[in-house]
């Protein structure tokens, strides 16, 4: 009699449970959605480039209408798809996976409008990071009525968006580690799904650091093995000599401290006319440069430390700029500029 009252209670335990998670996810989701953010964090740049859009307006709208398209169209597929596997399952639309579908489409739509937005008010460096979050809650929020695992690989990319920012990446680094998630994580993603069985938290755990092992470890990886190369015998030449004549072939070129390295400044906008700024800034620390044929390669280092391409260790920001107006000096704009190279820190 005992043993048929524990069966029952077991019984009854599932029902609620099945109750409390009663959305389902398609797989088809996952990996539509997944492909084409990752395919857009990729290649985005090379089909919409600022040769092709010079003018900065007619660049945002072609990446706004570029988002629209491609997410607008993986949406309506998605819903295509998802409408005809549950007529062949025979289910219906829940009130709450309308709900839960509708909050997705609104977090693909902020960033969407995020990424139109930073061509005229700047933060381009969070995109990477935006787009992880706004994924992260969507997975976690659907994952609150439908597959546990959800929850935790949500939970998880909010945290990679959010910690790559803490930790400054480079943009090159997050676009590698977002596209990765997106193409790679969620068809991994959908392949994990168990439709929603409870599983101990020791169990999800070792699903969720798996998973995070996959999708970070392939694209570092990768991104590591994509950097160009420095011969460790290649010849070394002073900034004097290159300045004289552009060797061929290749070289590097010895930048000593106390170097001027004038700075160019275009000021464009209605407030001022425009003009260019030319103001020198001296160089802290001897600096190394690879050049090939007289052309910088894009990879630097500080003297004795590690190589890595510039636009991973040069970081430039502009924390605060404010306009004041004194009666011995008029109108004075007062900025801030930071510039860091983080070479020694990335390796």
């Amino acid at each position: 009699m005992s043993d048929s009252v524990a069966q029952q209670i077991v019984a009854i335990h599932s029902m609620l449970s099945a109750g409390h998670r009663s959305l389902r996810i398609e797989r088809h989701t996952l990996v539509l959605w997944g492909v084409a953010g990752g395919a857009l964090m990729l290649f985005g740049d090379s089909i919409l480039t600022e040769d092709q859009f010079p003018v900065l307006e007619r660049r945002a709208l072609a990446w706004l209408a570029l988002l629209t398209l491609v997410l607008g169209g993986v949406g309506a597929l998605d819903w295509h798809l998802t409408r005809h596997a549950k007529r062949v399952r025979d289910e219906a639309w829940s009130f709450i996976h309308r709900q839960v579908l509708k909050v997705w489409w609104l977090l693909m739509a902020i960033g969407t409008l995020l990424t139109f937005a930073t061509f005229f008010f700047g933060g381009g460096y969070m995109l990477c990071a935006a787009w992880l979050v706004l994924i992260g809650l969507g997975l976690y929020v659907h994952g609150l009525f439908s597959e546990e695992l959800l929850e935790w690989i949500g939970a998880l990319v909010i945290a990679t968006g959010t910690v790559s920012l803490c930790y400054r990446l480079d943009f090159e680094t997050m676009r590698w580690i977002a596209a990765s998630v997106m193409g790679l994580g969620l068809p991994l993603l959908a392949a994990m799904l168990d439709r929603g069985r409870a599983r101990p938290s020791w169990h999800r755990a070792m699903q969720s650091a798996a998973w995070m092992l996959v999708v970070l470890g392939v694209p570092l990886a990768a991104h590591v093995s994509t950097r160009p190369a420095v011969a460790s015998d290649m010849a070394t030449i002073s900034l004097d000599a290159f300045r004289k004549e552009a060797p061929a072939g290749d070289r590097i070129v010895a930048i000593p401290a106390g170097t001027s390295v004038p700075v160019e400044i275009e000021v464009t906008g209605t407030a001022f006319r425009n003009s260019r700024i030319v103001f020198p800034l001296t160089l802290a620390a001897p600096l190394e440069v690879v050049t090939a044929d007289g052309t910088p390669t894009g990879s630097v280092r500080f003297l004795g430390e590690s190589w890595a391409t510039a636009n991973e260790a040069l970081l430039i920001r502009i924390p605060a700029i404010k306009a004041t107006l004194t009666p011995g000096q008029g109108p004075v704009v007062h900025a801030t500029l930071e510039t860091e190279i983080k070479a020694a820190q990335r390796r």
